[in-house]
């Protein structure tokens, strides 16, 4: 689907390993997780740092203890492989995209389910994709405030802001949910109207999603994206297209909580626009690390809550 094509990435050495997530410590065969990281910025259209995100968001994961007294379980219980960070080439998007996707072919065909560390929002194009070729049923959960989806920005196709076009292109109608979105066109809004499922309030979205679970998308393979943005820039500064009117943390949290304990069956996710330069007070990371711990410990085993 992309400008190029890569040979799979396994064995070819193709990943850097800045550090490693807190706890992941498993080796590949035994693991249930694996983490990535994806340090693309190639079409950020305002401020720029998403290339640091993923580093960042590893060293920050080492300030948080490994136990959520929310959820009552602690990451060492579970078996979590950190794969390091693909290596992109500079200034090249498809390429780039291609090589997201190959390096995540081995977890997905294995059954293993994986968290990618961005990066810029569209990572999740290519994230999304490799999810598609075990799970063809796949629906999209997307926490933003970007709608993202024009059909073109600046005339290309592929971009942060165009990610959930591509997205909705791959899946079809009906399997993108949106929640906390407030900021787009009106030809996305119109869009997001007639294709998605779209609550701009996170907490009512995420207790009307709860409420779906129970019924038509109870086991159906969800992948989570969470763009960072979705907060009000309170709470999370370092962000290349930060917009006022966010929620908090808490609010994002209790959503997430929620899912989980609904059951939902989130086969991958990843963590996107965290721009550590941005935001030299390092709360951003942190923030985007205990967000990654209870996606992590929320959804990574096949009971509820």
């Amino acid at each position: 689907m992309f400008p190029v094509e890569v040979a799979s990435m396994e064995d070819s050495g193709s990943w850097e390993r800045p550090g490693r997530f807190v706890a992941a410590e498993a080796g590949y065969e035994e693991c249930e997780w694996v983490i990535a990281g994806a340090p693309l910025e190639a079409t950020v259209s305002y401020r720029a740092g998403t290339r640091w995100g993923p580093a960042r968001i590893r060293e920050a994961s080492h300030s948080l203890e490994t136990y959520s007294p929310e959820l009552d379980r602690d990451l060492d219980e579970l078996a979590i492989c950190d794969l390091g960070d693909v290596v992109l080439p500079l200034g090249n998007v498809g390429q780039s995209l291609a090589r997201i996707e190959a390096a995540l072919r081995r977890p997905v065909r294995d059954g293993k389910r994986f968290l990618v560390l961005g990066g810029e929002h569209l990572v999740t194009l290519a994230a999304v994709n490799a999810a598609l070729a075990r799970y063809p049923d796949l629906v999209v959960v997307q926490f933003d405030a970007h709608t993202d989806l024009r059909d073109e920005y600046l005339g290309e196709p592929y971009s942060h802001a165009t990610v959930m076009r591509r997205v909705l292109d791959l899946v079809g109608p009906g399997r993108v949910w949106q929640l906390g979105v407030r900021s787009g066109l009106r030809e996305e809004f119109a869009l997001a109207r007639e294709a998605t499922r779209a609550f701009p309030d996170v907490t009512h979205g995420a207790r009307v999603l709860v409420e779906e679970l129970a019924g038509p998308l109870r086991g159906i393979p969800l992948y989570l994206t969470l763009d960072v943005d979705v907060l009000d820039p309170a709470f999370a500064p370092g962000t290349g297209t930060p917009e006022p009117g966010g929620i908090g943390f808490v609010e994002l949290h209790q959503a997430l909580l929620g899912l989980a304990r609904a059951g939902a069956r989130v086969v991958a996710a990843d963590i996107v626009e965290t721009a550590p330069p941005l935001d030299p007070s390092g709360r951003t990371e942190i923030v985007a690390a205990k967000l990654a711990r209870e996606i992590l410990l929320g959804f990574g085993r096949g009971e509820e809550v």
